[in-house]
């Protein structure tokens, strides 16, 4: 019998790991009258996402993906939802599937469309909606389910600051055209103006790549991240060193415009002048955001005083605590002794002494 509840035990347990660890859905079950049809199709395979780029989308922290058809009458939407590990990796899948030619769309946090497909991402999710027919409400359908999809809580919910220094007003910017990555393999998709062995993905950077319009035609500004600065001027000279050499490939650009401002390398690239570029570096100033913190006097928490008496309150309590136990123990043993004697305590049987007489 026993053995029969450890097998029953064993196989719960194996029951409900499994379960918890299959992906569950985050998309609703219903929004603005649509109805998922059927059962969604979720993964986390991020081959399954996107084959042709399943590389790029484990640097930006992929976690899963959920395929999902909503329907109405007469009406069909399919869904295609991919989950990160925060909003920086959604914000930056958001910039690498994103393309020039797309309108913005106001849907959150950002949002782009092109003919019946509409791109957003809301926190750590971005969405892509395939609509049978756009109607006047499709954008208000779709911020309905934004606002159904979860959150991510605390850091995880934070998007990266180096796309704000990017400079756009007083510039020619060509719209969606910001990329940002975080490792070779999306920086190679993006077809770069600069090689990525020289930019050093080992260092951890963060690269933003804006697209802009010139009298001579289009310039690139890529603005990389480092940890430190002196990391950001190692870099900003093998740069020069590469620029020297002739080891350029068909469609990189061999000379460009740079300049370090803290951790971050600013490069000018493509059909730009001197005097088109020099503006577009001026643009760009580190500023560190520094936070005064210090307290002007001591609080609870760091004052000695309150420190002895909570410990001084604590050890009090625990002597009442102890004194209740034993004035509880006592009194019950003397009133059962007086109403029950020789029955509870002290009983002849458990006080008297075994001998064995064992020969010498």
């Amino acid at each position: 019998m026993k053995r029969l509840f450890f097998f029953i035990f064993i196989l719960f347990c194996s029951v409900t790991a499994c379960w918890s660890a299959q992906p569950q859905p985050f998309l609703p079950a219903q929004f603005s009258g649509w109805r998922i049809e059927g059962n969604p199709r979720i993964s986390e395979d991020a081959v399954v996402a996107d084959a042709a780029y399943a590389p790029a989308l484990k640097e930006y922290g992929f976690q899963d993906v959920e395929f999902t058809t909503y329907t109405r009458p007469d009406r069909k939407l399919t869904i295609k939802a991919a989950r990160f590990g925060d909003t920086t990796g959604a914000y930056g899948a958001f910039t690498f599937y994103k393309t020039a030619g797309m309108q913005v769309e106001k849907i959150d946090d950002l949002a782009a469309s092109a003919g019946t497909k509409v791109l957003f991402y809301r926190g750590n999710i971005l969405v892509e909606a395939d609509f049978d027919r756009i109607t006047a409400m499709s954008a208000a359908e779709l911020r309905d389910l934004s606002a159904a999809l979860p959150q991510p809580a605390g850091n995880k919910n934070l998007l990266p600051t180096l796309p704000r220094y990017l400079p756009r007003d007083g510039f020619r910017y060509l719209a969606h055209s910001a990329k940002y990555v975080t490792g070779p393999a999306a920086f190679a998709a993006v077809h770069p103006p600069l090689p990525g062995d020289v930019i050093d993905f080992q260092r951890s950077p963060e690269v933003v790549l804006g697209r802009y319009t010139t009298s001579e035609g289009t310039a690139t500004l890529t603005l990389i991240a480092y940890p430190t600065p002196q990391i950001a001027g190692e870099r900003l000279r093998a740069l020069e060193s590469w620029t020297k050499s002739s080891g350029c490939s068909p469609g990189q650009a061999c000379e460009f415009f740079g300049k370090r401002s803290g951790p971050i390398v600013a490069v000018v690239t493509g059909d730009v002048s001197r005097g088109e570029a020099q503006p577009l570096l001026a643009a760009i100033s580190y500023d560190a955001d520094v936070t005064w913190n210090q307290p002007t006097s001591l609080s609870k928490k760091n004052n000695i005083g309150n420190l002895i008496m909570a410990a001084f309150t604590l050890i009090g309590v625990l002597l009442l605590i102890a004194l209740g136990i034993g004035l509880a123990f006592g009194g019950l043993r003397v009133l059962l002794q007086r109403f029950f004697p020789n029955r509870w305590f002290d009983r002849q049987e458990d006080v008297e002494i075994i001998r064995l007489n064992l020969p010498r």
